[in-house]
């Protein structure tokens, strides 16, 4: 048996010492992260209390929405989910941290795209700042200006007419997943550029863009977590200058458009040269950096959620056919009327009850932002249900926890019910829709949103009888920062007398 020298003894020595303090600060430092904060009386996770690992790893499993509501409705109002975040789901939160002008969390920087040198509506995180980009920018997101761009909208949706008329004459599967996001591209494209991305036309993820914000999403809602590793890595200016970030596709695609509108004769005034206007009247105002940053974060996030929503609509009819069977009723009744033009104008469809109360709740039932919506407690802390919280503490809101309170929206908010917004006073429920946020960061893209849903979801409401392949095989979707259903396989066949293209 060999007989351990004093340099050896010495050597085990420091490391024994090395791993014994190291297993000290690390209790030391969970310790201080879970206990030596005014938030370590909420009730939540313990692994939560001191890691962000515990929200890493549901994003991995794909359905923190589940999570955030069991947590909830198991410990009330008041959630800790971070060494200094809490989840609040009292329905004064809504008012006083996402209406009120205070900082949002740095979550929220991760959206600079390409890098961090484009700061956009998005990832600014002073409430100041943010109003001035709102304003710069509110031109070319208003919805006259959008109205302006119908004769063009209606040509992808014509396009997407055509493409679906082929597979119902083929009987091929329809992914709608696939058709809505192409769609949304598109209009985003025309809207924006004054020029379709072609999706439509091609059938095709042209260069995989649609796949990639999947992984942008993902990386996103991981990344968000770790902003400043991000800064020095994927969101440095250099790794954008090289094209190796996984938002570099949009980046791309943002290019290519504006180097085809250069090119454009027949330029409109799209959002691009709304905006233009505004830095040609107020350079001082709003930069060439802005404009492009609107106009990335613009493709970035429109399409995926118009997808999410417009399949959450015929999903959920299709699994009850009574209110799939009143939304068309109502289609042909306006049809017979001569309400509806062979092309669905936007006026048209929003004058459609009970199809707009069904794209209603699908907001509420299955909003497509999964994620919780951080704010800062602003000088002098504030105040909620009676529960103080100091200057610095994140209070984050999760819109699948308000839209799932039965004090607000009834005892059935967990089933998908299109009648509730046609019953009574609805300004109550009105007020805690947070689907597309809530006071200065609403989403800017709202409006157009709102006017492709109603056009693309009435029509093909009105022109196809739709059927799940196999209608036992539930749909899926994870919870990243957008939940965006997938995987639900349909056939449809032209409906008689009402297809018109």
């Amino acid at each position: 048996m060999a007989i351990l020298d004093m340099s050896d003894f010495i050597s085990l020595l420091g490391v024994h010492r090395f791993s014994v303090l190291f297993a000290v600060a690390l209790v030391v430092r969970v310790l201080s992260r879970r206990y030596w904060t005014s938030i370590r009386d909420i009730p939540g996770p313990f692994f939560a209390s001191f890691s962000s690992l515990w929200r890493v790893y549901h994003v991995c499993k794909g359905h923190t929405e589940e999570e955030i509501i069991k947590l909830h409705r198991e410990h009330g109002d008041f959630v800790r989910i971070a060494e200094n975040e809490v989840s609040v789901s009292h329905p004064d939160a809504v008012k006083q941290l996402l209406h009120a002008n205070i900082a949002k969390g740095t979550f929220y920087s991760v959206f600079s795209l390409p890098d961090y040198h484009y700061v956009n509506q998005m990832s600014e995180l002073d409430p100041t700042r943010h109003i001035q980009k709102t304003r710069n920018l509110s031109a070319g997101f208003s919805l006259s200006n959008i109205a302006k761009s119908e004769p063009y909208i209606d040509t992808v949706l014509k396009h997407l007419q055509t493409r679906l008329n082929e597979l119902s004459d083929s009987g091929g599967p329809v992914e709608f997943q696939d058709w809505f996001s192409f769609f949304a591209f598109d209009v985003l494209g025309e809207v924006t550029f004054s020029k379709s991305f072609g999706f439509v036309r091609s059938g095709v993820d042209i260069r995989n863009a649609i796949a990639n914000t999947g992984s942008l999403v993902y990386y996103i809602s991981i990344i968000g977590y770790y902003v400043w590793f991000h800064n020095l890595t994927l969101g440095n200016p250099i790794f954008s200058r090289l094209g190796l970030q996984p938002n570099s596709h949009i980046f791309d695609t943002c290019l290519l458009a504006i180097d085809s509108r250069k090119k454009n004769p027949e330029i409109r005034h799209d959002m691009m040269q709304r905006w233009l206007d505004v830095r040609a009247t107020h350079p001082d105002r709003i930069t060439e950096r802005d404009i492009f940053g609107a106009a990335v974060a613009n493709i970035g996030a429109g399409a995926e959620t118009v997808s999410a929503t417009a399949q959450v609509v015929i999903y959920r009819l299709l699994q009850c056919p009574e209110y799939m069977k009143r939304a068309q009723d109502e289609i042909d009744a306006a049809q017979a009327r001569g309400e509806l033009s062979p092309l669905v104008q936007y006026n048209e469809a929003a004058k459609l009850p009970f199809l707009q109360a069904c794209l209603k709740e699908a907001y509420r039932f299955h909003p497509a932002v999964a994620h919780s919506l951080p704010r800062i407690a602003p000088k002098g802390g504030i105040t909620i249900a009676k529960r103080y919280f100091p200057e610095g503490v994140i209070l984050s809101v999760h819109p699948w926890i308000i839209h799932r309170n039965p004090d607000i929206f009834g005892q059935d908010c967990d089933s998908f019910n299109p009648d509730r917004w046609l019953q009574g006073d609805t300004k109550k429920m009105d007020s805690f829709l947070i689907h597309w946020g809530a006071g200065y960061n609403q989403c800017p893209g709202r409006n157009l949103a709102q006017f492709e849903l109603s056009k693309v979801l009435t029509t093909v409401l009105r022109d196809y009888e739709i059927e799940q392949i196999d209608p036992k095989k539930e749909w899926r979707f994870e919870t990243r920062f957008l939940a965006v259903p997938y995987g639900w396989p349909c056939r449809i066949r032209r409906r008689q007398g009402v297809n018109l293209i």
